[in-house]
């Protein structure tokens, strides 16, 4: 997970910085004591779990959780404060976690632990990768309008929740066509039609926007090829995305790391 810490104390931010960066699940936290600062970040880069202090100077963490949540619908938020008071308003805003002061690790660790719960219960689509690639909604193989949507997101699973830009799509989609203002305006039909299909089964959350990049939220899927990278299973054996030719690199890489 990717985390961000807001507290206008510096000694405080530190601490509540450190105790995020102890749990195993976090991947990269970035530390601020202005709020406008933050919102910006969070509007600019993809973040999974916002720690927010409640009673700071300038807008203050209510307002703040409400911008990042307006940003990053998918971005959970944890309140943190040393007053019992603002639980009921933080709650209203639907926050995944309200935290006391002094925080330890292992508070941190439980609100991680429960949003990990969460997200494993709003996972709405199954991914196989592994041999041919495929999208199961409800146990139901989805069907994609056009085999070259279906592409789109195999590519964009295949990168694993990376960001890539328009240009980084076309020239793995499209690479015989050298025609850049024809394939932005295909992929833009591409990606309307991915966006209407997911909508179809209520997971349009799974594909982020997020300019300039398009990303998949692979906190919404259960993917074979992502939990493999994460945990060694299921066994690879050889096969991945069998019909695209691109995939030929990763299938190579999961082999070598056999």
């Amino acid at each position: 997970m990717i985390a961000i810490a807001v507290d206008d104390e510096v000694l405080m931010l530190g601490a509540l910085a450190a105790a995020i960066e102890a749990s195993p699940d976090i991947r990269e936290v970035s530390k601020f004591s202005d709020c406008e600062e933050a919102l910006e970040f969070t509007k600019n880069n993809f973040v999974d779990i916002a720690f927010l202090d409640i009673n700071m100077r300038g807008m203050g963490g209510l307002a703040l959780a409400e911008k990042i949540v307006a940003a990053r619908p998918n971005c959970k938020i944890v309140f943190c404060t040393g007053y019992e008071e603002y639980a009921i308003p933080a709650f209203k805003l639907h926050a995944s976690g309200y935290l006391m002061k002094p925080i330890s690790a292992e508070d941190v660790q439980t609100e991680i632990d429960n949003i990990k719960g969460m997200r494993q219960k709003e996972k709405p689509l199954t991914v196989k990768c592994f041999g041919n690639f495929e999208v199961y909604a409800k146990n139901e193989k989805l069907v994609f309008k056009r085999l070259k949507s279906k592409e789109l997101f195999a590519f964009l699973v295949d990168r694993n929740g990376a960001g890539m830009t328009a240009k980084q799509i076309c020239a793995t989609l499209f690479p015989d066509d050298t025609d850049d203002t024809k394939n932005a305006a295909y992929l833009r039909q591409l990606v309307l039609d991915l966006k209407n299909t997911l909508k179809t089964v209520g997971a349009e959350n799974v594909l982020c926007h997020e300019t300039p990049c398009y990303r998949i939220d692979t906190n919404l899927i259960k993917c074979d090829y992502i939990t493999h990278l994460e945990t060694g299973k299921p066994e690879f054996y050889g096969e991945y995305m069998t019909q695209y030719s691109w995939a030929e690199e990763t299938c190579a890489m999961l082999q070598f790391k056999k």
